[in-house]
């Protein structure tokens, strides 16, 4: 089979030629500004072309997922085929909407006028991704970047070197570099690509690195989009469907190995249900993955950690627990050569240890106790604002309460990370856990200029703003000021 031509990468360092990176983003220039014009039809065109491309190698991504980190199929296609197809899907239906001008009543001090807002491509786009969900955070963002009109540059991890590969090769048999081009490396490569002035950057990523992102984006003062992450609570009330909260909590907590942004990080669950709990995420755990250590060693249904390092990080985020008074209620075992770590739940943990200070990104579930609610929105506050709260529970006003008095990027009641693959929410962080939205319109007008264009019309109003003030235009100037203290009409 006939592979296209793919950039290199140097074989003793594993980044891409500096040179070829500049070419490329130079080279992008002309195409962006041709690109302003571009047709709903073409830019839906581009899309439909990589979605056949992705499809084509289903089988490809299957045992890159299998080599690079032991993805069960299942979650290739929930986790990363699905989110991309359905953005696509979403992004084709709706795209003629949303990139419509939209016309805005005038306001008092612009009667006479019309105007509305016209949406135009930002331009050349760098989209950086992490090896978490490398296809769907790296697809899914150019989905919107596609749709809005700009060309874009895109920098997959190097934790994941088989999708990368996959990804690439996609890549450059969809687009000719001068649209869409693609670049492996590490550090040193996203350096380079960092240095340049693109329009808009779309990181998704950790607090800290996001942090460095932004810094380079303001050289240029390029705009971004930061997808970050954080410590998200989950909440289980004395009100809630206990089997439900278990069922959907070890969901969104051991897919993917817990690697997950949005991956419910810690639960409180109140004293008076904390047994049934526990007991029902037990029997969740031996269902799913094994009733025994060895069953769930061998389970093809549980994935492993990304690589030795990140196992390493997670199992001294265990032992400290432990060692610092941590009971382990389910799994535990460690195997840092086989980049395993059990699904684990612990209890009594104390807020000294590493694991409530850091964000997990694995498959431990610290299950904390409380009897005042008031003491978990203390605590939740006091940290920063995470990109997801969870909360399960049957009463209406106390939900709402929690939803009023804490701050995140979403919320999802009774259910975990769905809310992730609305296309009509806007998925984001806040604060420490990002900055922008992305998905369904909200991707595309995140890769969006939202122009205003202003039209007067045959009555000039300004004119009695313009000098020499005469005693009539001051009296005109001052009534109307004082017109503007009445309720709008418009």
């Amino acid at each position: 089979m006939n592979r296209p031509m793919m950039h290199l990468v140097d074989p003793h360092t594993g980044e891409s030629d500096p040179a070829e990176i500049q070419r490329v983003f130079q080279s992008q220039l002309a195409t962006s500004l041709a690109w302003r014009q571009s047709t709903i039809a073409e830019r839906i065109a581009r899309l439909k072309r990589l979605r056949t491309a992705m499809m084509a190698r289903r089988e490809d991504f299957y045992a890159a997922f299998l080599k690079d980190y032991r993805k069960p199929s299942a979650e290739v296609e929930a986790t990363e085929f699905m989110p991309v197809l359905d953005e696509i899907r979403h992004t084709i239906g709706h795209l003629k909407k949303w990139a419509q001008p939209k016309r805005v009543w005038p306001t008092m001090a612009t009667a006479f006028t019309s105007s509305w807002i016209e949406y135009q491509p930002r331009g050349r786009v760098l989209i950086v991704a992490p090896w978490n969900f490398p296809l769907n955070l790296c697809f899914g963002p150019l989905v919107s970047a596609l749709a809005a009109g700009n060309t874009a540059i895109l920098k997959p991890s190097e934790m994941t070197p088989a999708v990368s590969t996959v990804m690439a090769e996609v890549i450059a048999e969809v687009f000719a570099a001068n649209e869409v081009a693609l670049f492996e490396g590490s550090l040193p490569t996203s350096q380079v690509l960092l240095d340049l002035p693109f329009d808009h950057i779309f990181f998704t990523g950790s607090p800290a690195v996001g942090k460095v992102v932004m810094a380079a984006a303001a050289r240029h003062l390029t705009s971004v989009t930061l997808e970050l992450g954080g410590k998200s609570p989950v909440i289980v009330d004395e009100t809630a469907d206990i089997k439900l909260a278990a069922e959907a909590l070890l969901w969104g907590k051991f897919t993917n190995c817990g690697q997950i942004c949005v991956a419910p990080d810690h639960v409180y669950v109140q004293a008076s249900v904390k047994d049934r709990f526990v007991a029902a995420a037990r029997e969740v755990i031996a269902e799913r993955f094994g009733a025994t250590p060895e069953a769930q060693r061998q389970s093809t249904s549980f994935a492993r950690v990304i690589n030795q390092r990140h196992t390493q990080r997670i199992a001294g985020l265990l032992s400290d627990a432990q060692d610092k008074g941590a009971k382990v209620l389910a799994g535990g075992e460690v195997d840092v050569a086989g980049c395993y770590i059990a699904p684990t739940l612990l209890e009594q943990v104390p807020a000294s240890a590493a694991i409530m200070q850091d964000e997990i990104f694995g498959p431990v579930l610290p299950i904390l106790t409380y009897t005042q609610l008031d003491e978990v929105v203390a605590q939740i506050n006091a940290q920063p604002k995470p990109l997801a709260l969870y909360v399960f529970s049957t009463n209406k006003a106390r939900t709402r309460n929690l939803i009023e008095r804490t701050s995140s990027g979403g919320v999802a009641i009774n259910h975990c990370v769905l809310h992730y693959a609305h296309g009509n929410l806007p998925f984001g962080g806040v604060n420490n856990s990002g900055i922008g939205s992305a998905h369904g319109e909200f991707g595309f007008k995140a890769f969006s200029h939202e122009r205003a264009v202003l039209k007067s019309g045959p009555v000039l109003m300004a004119r009695m703003f313009f000098p020499p003030y005469t005693g009539l235009k001051q009296k005109l100037i001052r009534w109307t000021v004082d017109s503007l203290r009445l309720p709008s009409i418009f």
